[in-house]
């Protein structure tokens, strides 16, 4: 628990504790001759046979000794008035109650209550009832957490006694201005309100200037507030916790006057509230916990702490700070118990310790670069995850006593592993680094450890797993992808009871690890890119059958059929780049991802596949399928984001049942045997992306109509029997954002496209900052596309390709100068045609080019000067055209060869062996 929580805690311990003073008068038990009053007995136990009990979330069943004939003033939760027996008092949360409630529940019955905790249940989405606001003497009210749904009735506002109001919600619960201003103005009282997760985007910033002045606690966390945030609650006089953070569109900024608050908790993190740190550290003398993680700073920030000398927890992560980390800070802050400065961009390396001091507190030393004396002890967390850190991990860290969590993932620290003395570890991420040698011997000695994770280093040996079984608390353990050689030996029974994530991907396993068949509690499995070979076990398919959400096993030599899938709530399998045969397997309808690729399954698609009505990608490219597509393939398109069929055996028409409203992205039918006309029912796909339709027999004209998907970025037609002419645009804004343009081998005829050319302005310039792969999530596109010459197969597109391929046609006519507008164009593929004219000179301005094919046409004229320009430019071909004269030299031009130039019996020049005379002239015409 963080200690933002327990800051919190520390104003609510008392809420149901009848030991504080505010319950003294009221009791668990009653006084001699005093019974629970019987219509308060028959309410409660009404109550609680209203709703079934699920003890999976709650710590108790709360209401199992609520029994008819004794006095409920002795049922756990329940507190009485001592006089009357009048119950007062209902703390059911974690509870376990699952139903609804209605406005008629006998809960509404119990007219004396003061208290009552309804937290973390599962009410059904139930609406907040209206009869909430009839408890009139009610003091504290706890519905948060509990699957509530609708608006926030104004009748909450009754409660004028009300001092704790927590309505925080995971979703769908809506607080409007009207209900918002009444709670406000009536519930003058109040001292903890707490709306998390509560939608209130309508309600004005300006209301929350009339809140109590007795307020402690305000937490608004994730509120969908928006607009200008009031200075003036930083002065209110008893405040003492403030929670604002992922309000992305919450704006304002600290008063800048001298004074002085009482906050003691400030969370501004996903705002946009201008944070100056100067003035926030001189004026919040009493904050234990600051979180401004992904804050909007102004001025010099981070310049001194100032006054903020008895901060606990620190919270600094994704702000774009860089140069070194300014340990002389943090390492000083003696009460510091969290620092996160992750998510940024500094630099360096960490201080090390010098162990000649004698100093007793913890400083740094610029001089020397180094701690001078003890490091923080009371340091729990720490994390620095994602910046650019580098040098080794110093061995201080290791010796932090009371350290429980620490994550350096995503930097590029070096070095081996240093060992951990202290025992109190928890959680340890190390992941995503350039960590080399053993796995220490200190691990596997954490008792106390949940999550740890080695992955993606160069982290090597051979690891018997057996090493890991004194980590019995172990939640999740990721050593993917790094040199080590794992074996299960001597492992035949589950040592890790709490295992939920278990990442083994790319370390050398040879076999299905058996000790796994007892974890009934795994939610997820990695064990891709090894090397097990052999048939998918009996045993294996019912592992986690009941928990099981996601499971991949790609890229190993898997053999055999896979047999009936029994996992029931699974929602990612990924069986890609194996050697299974036999039918398809069709995964439960909880399903969202289904991969399955190049693997060896024949015979036709299941009719149950039509069930999988959530399935967001399924690819099963790559295999021996046949027989037609099902008509439903088009309906999943309300849900299904990426279709991949590619290189099987189907056959027959593109299903025409895409609907309005899909969300198709990716569809891609390359290589089949698909033939008839392109169905209409396409342009519905206003998402689509990538539509790749290669290789196959569909005949038709060019789809004009596809020029209005706005979205499109890949077109691939080739390969099949479309003919006719191109046209002319049938939209102002064709194919705009067009990066790929393959309608090659087909029978087009007439003049290129040039009015489509104008047009394709991310070929003009899709200059990208970094590199960016199409796609996204867990799928990212793949297509064969041919680059200089061959066809090649890549499994990852960046968003700066471009290519257009329009050869094995009949285009005919002159090259339009338009094209050198496309200076992004990586490829350019004109060849076998029958084209005329001139190569545009203008091409030279093309200066990304790599490949230029406008062989086997007839083109006429010189090969321009200009095209020397093309310094990217490795593949070059004008054989059988009738070009003459010389034939460029210098830059890449010197590393072409003859075959470049074949069939142009009027040209000259190296690498030719034909010479050009001095002012040689072209002939006035040439046949070829």
């Amino acid at each position: 628990m963080g200690w933002l929580c327990l800051l919190f805690l520390l104003f609510t311990t008392c809420q149901f504790n009848s030991t504080c003073s505010s319950s003294s008068n009221s009791s668990s038990s009653l006084s001699s001759g005093h019974l629970c009053h019987p219509k308060d007995s028959s309410a409660l136990l009404q109550f609680k046979n209203s709703f079934s009990i699920s003890t999976l979330y709650s710590y108790s069943n709360r209401t199992i000794s609520w029994q008819k004939g004794k006095d409920c003033c002795a049922w756990s939760g329940v507190t009485c008035e001592k006089m009357t027996g009048h119950v007062i008092g209902l703390n059911l949360g974690f509870g376990g109650l699952q139903g609804n409630i209605h406005s008629n529940s006998s809960l509404f019955s119990l007219g004396h209550l003061k208290r009552l905790d309804l937290s973390y249940n599962d009410f059904k989405g139930s609406p907040i009832s209206s009869k909430f606001g009839g408890f009139v003497s009610m003091t504290h009210l706890d519905l948060s957490r509990s699957n509530f749904s609708g608006s926030i009735p104004s009748e909450i506002s009754h409660l004028s006694n009300l001092v704790s109001l927590n309505l925080s919600q995971y979703s769908f619960v809506r607080l409007d201005t009207l209900s918002f201003n009444r709670i406000v103005q009536n519930l003058t009282n109040l001292r903890e309100l707490n709306l998390e997760n509560v939608d209130m985007s309508s309600v004005v910033p300006d209301s929350f200037k009339n809140l109590s002045s007795s307020l402690k606690t305000l937490f608004l966390f994730d509120c969908h507030l928006r607009g200008k945030f009031p200075k003036s609650i930083f002065h209110r006089p008893n405040l003492r916790l403030i929670d604002l953070g992922n309000n992305y569109n919450l704006t304002g900024y600290f008063p800048k006057p001298n004074w002085s608050s009482p906050l003691e908790m400030l969370d501004l993190s996903h705002t946009r509230i201008s944070v100056d740190w100067h003035h926030l550290t001189r004026n919040f003398k009493s904050l234990r916990a600051l979180h401004l993680r992904n804050c909007t700073f102004v001025g010099s920030y981070l310049a001194f702490l100032g006054n903020l000398t008895q901060i606990m927890e620190l919270d600094l992560s994704y702000n774009s700070f860089g140069g070194p980390i300014p340990w002389s800070f943090f390492l000083n802050l003696e009460s510091l118990v969290s620092l996160n400065l992750g998510g940024n961009n500094y630099v360096g390396q960490f201080p090390e310790v010098d162990s000649n001091s004698t100093s007793n507190s913890s400083l740094y030393d610029f001089s020397k670069q180094q701690l001078v004396g003890p490091i923080p002890r009371h340091l729990t967390f720490l994390f620095l995850y994602d910046n650019q850190l580098n040098g080794t991990i110093p061995s201080w860290l290791g010796s932090l006593p009371s350290l429980e969590k620490l994550s350096l993932r995503s930097n590029q620290l070096s070095g081996n592993i240093i060992e951990f003395q202290s025992r109190s570890l928890k959680y340890l991420f190390l992941s995503e680094n350039k960590l080399g040698g053993l796995i220490p011997r200190s691990i596997y000695e954490l008792q106390n450890l949940q999550y740890l994770s080695l992955s993606s280093n160069n982290l090597g040996g051979n690891l018997e797993f057996e090493k890991f079984s004194k980590l019995r608390s172990l939640t999740l353990l990721n050593l993917s992808f790094n040199h080590l050689s794992l074996s299960f030996n001597h492992l035949s029974n589950n040592t890790w009871p709490q295992l939920k994530l278990l990442d083994l991907s790319s370390c050398n396993i040879t076999e299905f690890p058996y000790f796994l068949r007892s974890s009934q509690n795994l939610d997820t499995l990695y064990l891709s890119h090894n090397r097990i070979q052999a048939d998918i076990p009996e045993w294996w398919l019912d592992l986690g059958k009941d928990s099981l959400r996601y499971l991949d096993l790609s890229h190993n030599s898997l053999t055999g059929t896979v047999g009936q899938l029994r996992w029931k709530n699974l929602y990612y399998l990924d069986l890609r780049n194996n050697s299974l045969q036999g039918e398809l397997p069709i995964p439960p309808s909880s399903t969202y991802h289904f991969f399955i690729s190049n693997n060896q399954f024949t015979g036709e698609i299941p009719p149950t596949i039509c069930s999988l009505s959530r399935l967001q990608i399924l690819d099963l490219s790559n295999n021996k399928l046949s027989g037609k597509l099902h008509q439903c393939i088009g309906n999943f398109s309300q849900s299904l984001s990426v279709l991949n069929l590619r290189n099987n055996k189907f056959h027959g028409v593109i299903p025409g049942t895409f609907s309005e409203g899909n969300v198709l992205r990716n569809l891609n039918l390359n290589e089949n045997q698909l033939e008839g006309s392109l169905p209409p029912t396409l342009l519905t796909c206003r998402e689509l992306e990538v539509l790749d339709l290669g290789n196959n027999k569909i005949q038709d004209t060019f789809p004009n109509w596809l020029e209005s998907l706005s979205k499109l970025q890949v077109l691939i037609l080739r390969s099949n029997k479309f003919c006719g002419e191109i046209g002319i645009p049938e939209t102002k804004f064709p194919f705009q954002k067009l990066r790929i343009m393959d309608l090659s081998y087909n029978r087009f005829s007439g003049h290129l496209p040039t009015k489509y050319f104008e047009h394709l302005t991310a070929m003009e310039n899709s200059q990208e900052l970094g590199l960016k792969y199409m796609g996204e999530g867990y799928y990212q596109d793949t297509m064969a596309v041919t680059i200089k010459g061959f066809e090649i197969e890549m499994e990852k597109i960046l968003t700066f390709f471009t290519t257009i391929d329009f050869s094995n046609n009949n285009f005919r006519g002159e090259i339009s100068s338009v094209i050198s507008k496309l200076k992004s164009l990586k490829g350019l593929n004109f060849s076998h045609n029958e084209l005329t004219g001139p190569i545009p000179p203008s091409f030279g301005e093309m200066s990304n080019l790599e490949w230029l094919d406008l062989s086997s046409n007839k083109l006429v004229g010189d090969i321009p000067e200009q095209l020397a320009n093309l310094t990217s430019l490795s593949k070059f071909n004008v054989s059988k055209n009738q070009l003459v004269g010389p034939i460029p030299h210098g830059k890449q031009f010197d590393t072409f060869e003859n075959d470049s130039y074949s069939g142009n019996t009027g040209l000259c020049g190296l690498p030719l062996s034909k010479t050009c005379i001095a002012h040689q002239s072209p002939p006035s015409s040439f046949q070829q």
